[in-house]
């Protein structure tokens, strides 16, 4: 049976059907919809960690108790499961591991465009690296089987446009795999000096047979065709190359680390021109130039974005360049904060109040565009906590009053955590905001420790976040409603004051996961004074035209937050 999958739905097909039983993964896009479809398969348990790290450890330990496991991330959650990651790589592993990361050229929805194939060659993993949903599919199973070929876990890598394009997957039938014996291994698993020295030498060996078995892996072929022009790519880009250079001859790896140098130079013999054409960095190519084979690419395309065919044919076949698009006439329409969003009410009373604002990765990054115009500083999960930290043992008290650190409720689960501790444990004076909007929001409305259920929507024990901060030594914890705009600017201005640290918990459910009963409302021109107070918000339903303010009612969700601050009673519902 044939049918049309995402790469991420691909992803969880290959893993049903090549007997995984246990799967780990923190929702980041664009990996998001790996995990969610692997719940979908009930022989396999799948779960949401708070970490990319705990998600790590958890597929770590079910490999080593012998069955067949994964863990899923987008490219930056590597970086928080590398601790337990590259040590991994060391003490191999029993049944089949695989680490799905998927890198974002083009930083669709990331701060960077970070290229996974780094970590695979500083942690010594094989990676694996797809061109198309049904690729995703096979190189699941055979990562798998490369694991418990060469002990060691192995990363398949995604990016945006495999992840979240759809083209047809051949499905079969799940290969039930049985439980390996689990057996006590000391000098394998216990990673201490005296046993890892051993180890390395075994990571040296692995790499070396690795790399010669790849001039024969299925997943690397050479695609001859016409010789005076060769091409070296992999994942995405080669469907660009197919597209943009149908004639040339094409060396397909599947296998991005280790890249079986005999192949290689078999490849480049049999061409006259050798170019390298890969998304984000010259992995690739540095690897071939340091073997002292000729070759070019990234001279032409450079690393920053997103490769896409009609580039490659402007750069490699004097192809007429893509003009720009034409945005004549047209808005410019920047992401916002949806209709009816509780972090509309802290960035409006933040921005007021004038605060230095440290903010994390989630939906209230999209407080930093204007009119809110509300954040200073984001770096990556949980940074906010430190961050705000750094600023008072920088500039003193007087900053601490200034600034706060705000991050979500999901994010405190990831990494917040720590960062509170740290600043309680120092004595630190300032005020960290956690905006509690019930759901790790940004990648789907996926369940975290403080929602109260699990990946399948099933109860679970919920976080309690003000016992939490109390337990870690927060004196002051206050929980309010940001929609509540006096009393909310009322505890910031409060607790800011303080020469204590605080919490200020900002709670009210996403608008998108409560089913909205409030009639949309509507401006009254005879009281209206074009004052431009409601175009503050940055409310994508209230929008100001030649007739003055108007309330798009297919749009509003009757939150009252532009009422709020009409100082002259213009908005409201009818009849009001």
């Amino acid at each position: 049976m044939k049918q049309l999958l995402l790469g991420n739905e691909a992803i969880a097909r290959g893993a049903y059907e090549a007997g995984v039983r246990v799967a780990s993964a923190y929702p980041g896009t664009p990996s998001t919809e790996i995990n969610e479809n692997v719940a979908n398969y009930p022989e396999i348990y799948a779960e949401w960690a708070p970490n990319e790290k705990v998600a790590v450890e958890v597929a770590l330990g079910a490999a080593v108790a012998g069955a067949r496991s994964m863990a899923c991330m987008k490219h930056v959650g590597l970086n928080v499961a590398a601790d337990p990651f590259y040590t991994a790589t060391y003490t191999g592993v029993n049944a089949g591991m695989v680490v799905i990361v998927a890198d974002d050229p083009g930083m669709h929805s990331s701060q960077n465009e970070q290229d996974t194939r780094m970590h695979a060659r500083a942690s010594h993993a094989p990676c694996l690296d797809p061109s198309d949903s049904q690729e995703c599919k096979d190189f699941m199973r055979i990562a798998l089987e490369l694991s418990e070929e060469y002990d060691t876990p192995v990363i398949l890598r995604l990016t945006t446009r495999i992840a979240h394009a759809r083209t047809i997957v051949e499905l079969g039938e799940r290969t039930d795999i049985p439980l390996r014996d689990y057996n006590r291994d000391i000098k394998k698993y216990v990673s201490m000096p005296a046993n890892m020295k051993g180890r390395h030498l075994f990571v040296e060996d692995r790499e070396e047979r690795l790399s010669e078995a790849a001039a024969n892996l299925s997943i690397n072929r050479i695609e001859w065709g016409d010789r005076r022009v060769g091409v070296i790519t992999c994942g995405a880009a080669y469907n660009y190359v197919k597209e943009a250079l149908p004639n040339a001859s094409v060396l397909k790896l599947g296998l991005v680390y280790p890249i079986s140098r005999k192949l290689v130079e078999e490849f480049a013999a049999g061409v006259e021109e050798l170019y390298v054409i890969e998304d984000m960095e010259p992995f690739i190519e540095d690897t071939v130039k340091a073997w002292g084979i000729p070759c070019s690419g990234k001279n032409k395309t450079g690393v920053q974005g997103e490769l896409f065919a009609r580039k490659v044919a402007e750069k490699f076949a004097d192809a007429e360049a893509a003009g720009p698009m034409s945005t004549e006439g047209i808005p410019n329409r920047p992401p916002v904060l949806c209709p009816g969003c509780p972090h509309r009410g802290l960035y409006y009373v933040l921005g007021k109040l004038k605060l230095t604002v440290c903010s994390d990765i989630g939906c209230y990054t999209l407080g930093a565009l204007p009119p809110l115009s509300g954040v200073d500083t984001c770096i990556c999960m949980g940074a906010s906590i430190g961050m705000a930290h750094g600023f008072e043992k920088a500039r003193g008290k007087d900053q601490a009053h200034k600034t706060v650190g705000v991050l979500g409720d999901s994010t405190f689960c990831h990494s917040g955590m720590t960062g509170l501790l740290n600043m309680a444990y120092n004595s630190a004076i300032g005020t960290i905001i956690i905006a509690d909007n019930s759901i790790t929001g940004m990648t789907g409305h996926q369940h975290n420790p403080a929602t109260g259920f699990d990946i399948y929507g099933n109860p679970a024990p919920q976080l309690n976040l003000e016992k939490l901060c109390e337990a870690m030594g927060v004196k002051h914890v206050v929980v309010v409603d940001p929609f509540d705009l006096k009393e909310l600017e009322r505890v910031i201005r409060e607790e800011t004051a303080r020469d204590e640290l605080s919490v200020v918990i900002s709670r009210r459910p996403c608008a998108l996961i409560i089913k909205q009963t409030n009639k949309p409302f509507v401006c009254d021109k005879n009281k209206c004074k074009n004052c431009n107070m409601c175009m503050k918000l940055g409310c994508p339903a209230i929008r100001k035209t030649e007739n003055g303010i108007e309330i798009d009612h297919s749009q509003c969700v009757g939150c009252g937050l532009c009422a709020n601050i009409c100082p002259f009673g213009a908005l409201g519902t009818k009849g009001e």
